[in-house]
């Protein structure tokens, strides 16, 4: 079993940017494939983006490829979230998740960190 724990959240305003870590344990996160997601109040949880074992990257939108970049840190067996010119959208609680068996799906959760972006 893994466990996550997330950091890096807060409050910013339009335009910044927030790097959001991973941080597992129990396992080694570079050998599961790691996502992050996020849900905001009163909306259903949207998948943001995946690295796998290999270290290759998926996106949801080319929305989100274009200003949020996931990577590692295998050393500190942490995954990270960079998002750059934060919109008002964005503010949600971000949350990673590890798919703990090959092909298998999201198994492992954190709980989570509060994005919020302000206009």
């Amino acid at each position: 079993q893994v466990q996550l724990v997330e950091s890096g959240g807060g409050l910013v305003q339009v335009g910044d940017s927030l790097r959001l870590s991973c941080a597992a344990s129990g396992r080694t996160s570079s050998t599961l494939l790691m996502g992050w997601f996020r849900q905001a109040p009163g909306r259903l949880r949207e998948f943001v983006g995946q690295i796998s074992p290999s270290g290759s990257t998926t996106y949801s939108t080319a929305y989100m490829k274009g200003r949020f970049t996931i990577s590692r840190d295998i050393a500190k067996n942490t995954v990270f979230l960079q998002m750059n010119s934060l919109k008002p959208e964005d503010t949600a609680l971000y949350r990673c998740a590890a798919a703990t068996r090959s092909g298998g799906p999201y198994d492992s959760w954190g709980q989570g960190t509060q994005v919020a972006v302000s206009a």
